[in-house]
C-alpha cells in the first residue's frame, strides 16, 4: 500500500528593506505560497493568526528590532459608531454599493492611479501599471470580491475594496478612493461599510491588515471601537491604543524564524467527511 505524507506549506523571509510606514527602521516577512486545493484553509487559519493575503502569497511582518506593525481586526458585535463615524456614513449616503467577482475594469485603474499618485507617490506601488493592477485584482485562489461605490448622482466610480471572504469575517485586502473628497472620508466610509456588510452576513470580524501605532498612515485604524490586534500568538482588545505608542522589541526578545514557523497552527489539510 503507498502512503502519502501530506505536504505542509513551506515559509520564507524576505531580505530586509526600508520601512514604509516608520524612517530609520527596516522590515522583513514571513511568507509562504498560497495555492493549490488547500488554499481557502490555509488562509482562513493563517488570517486568525496575523497574515495577510498578496495575490497568491500570505505573509505576516518578521522584522527583527521592530515590532510596531500589528495585525488588526474589528470585533463587530462590539462595535458602536462614534459620533464623527455616524456623520461619515451620513455624509456617504450618496454612494451605492456593488459587490462583483475579482476583475480588473479601466475605471478601477483609472481611480487606482489617481489615488496612488495623490497619496502615496513614493511608495511601493507606485510604478505599478495596468497589468500589475489587474494581477493584484484577479490572482486570488480563494473567495474574493470587489466592491465598489459609485456615486448615484453621476456614475462616478469613488471607492473601491479589494475583499476576501474568510470563514470567520471579512479581509479587506486592498482599498482605494477618489482623494480629491477628503470631507467625505471614504476609507473610513468603506471600513464602516464592511462592517454593516459582516454584521448582515453574521461575521463576526472584519480585518483591516495592519495598524502601526506613530504611523499617521495607519493612525486611523485606532479610531474605531471593537479594536483588536494579534500579539504573542493571541488577540487582544485595544482598550488604550497609546499603550502601543512605542511598540518594538529588542533583538534578542525576537523569536528565531524556525521558532516562529513552528508555532503557526496550520489547518488540517485532509479534513473528514462527515
Amino acid at each position: 500500500m503507498r502512503h502519502t505524507l501530506p505536504i505542509a506549506p513551506q515559509f520564507y523571509v524576505t531580505a530586509p528593506q526600508p520601512c514604509p510606514y516608520l524612517e530609520d527602521r527596516m522590515e522583513r516577512k514571513l511568507f509562504t505560497a498560497l495555492q493549490g486545493e488547500g488554499a481557502e484553509r490555509l488562509n482562513n487559519s493563517l488570517s486568525q493568526q496575523g497574515f495577510r493575503r498578496s495575490q497568491n502569497v500570505l505573509y505576516r511582518p518578521s522584522c527583527t528590532e521592530c515590532a510596531a506593525c500589528l495585525s488588526a481586526r474589528i470585533d463587530v458585535s462590539k462595535f458602536a459608531p462614534s459620533k464623527s463615524q455616524k456623520r461619515t456614513v451620513r455624509r456617504n449616503a450618496h454612494l451605492g454599493r456593488r459587490a462583483t467577482s475579482p476583475w480588473a475594469t479601466d475605471d478601477q485603474f483609472d481611480l487606482f492611479r489617481t489615488y496612488l499618485d495623490t497619496r502615496h507617490a513614493d511608495g511601493g506601488m507606485a510604478d505599478m501599471d495596468v497589468f500589475e493592477f489587474a494581477a493584484m485584482i484577479e490572482e486570488t485562489p480563494v473567495r474574493s470580491r470587489v466592491v465598489e461605490y459609485t456615486d448615484n448622482r453621476t456614475g462616478d466610480l469613488t471607492a473601491v475594496s479589494l475583499t476576501d471572504v474568510l470563514e470567520d469575517g471579512l479581509s479587506m485586502v486592498y482599498s482605494f478612493y477618489d482623494p480629491d473628497q477628503p470631507q467625505n472620508s471614504l476609507g473610513t466610509y468603506m471600513i464602516l461599510d464592511h462592517i454593516e456588510i459582516a454584521r448582515e452576513a453574521g461575521l463576526p470580524y472584519v480585518y483591516l491588515g495592519y495598524w502601526v501605532p506613530g504611523s499617521p498612515k495607519m493612525g486611523y485604524k485606532a479610531k474605531f471601537s471593537g479594536l483588536e490586534i494579534y500579539l504573542k500568538g493571541q488577540w487582544q482588545t485595544v482598550k488604550n491604543p497609546d499603550a502601543f505608542a512605542n511598540t518594538s522589541h529588542h533583538p534578542l526578545s525576537t523569536d528565531p524564524i524556525a521558532e516562529q514557523v513552528a508555532n503557526i497552527q496550520l489547518p488540517d489539510r485532509h479534513p473528514t467527511k462527515g
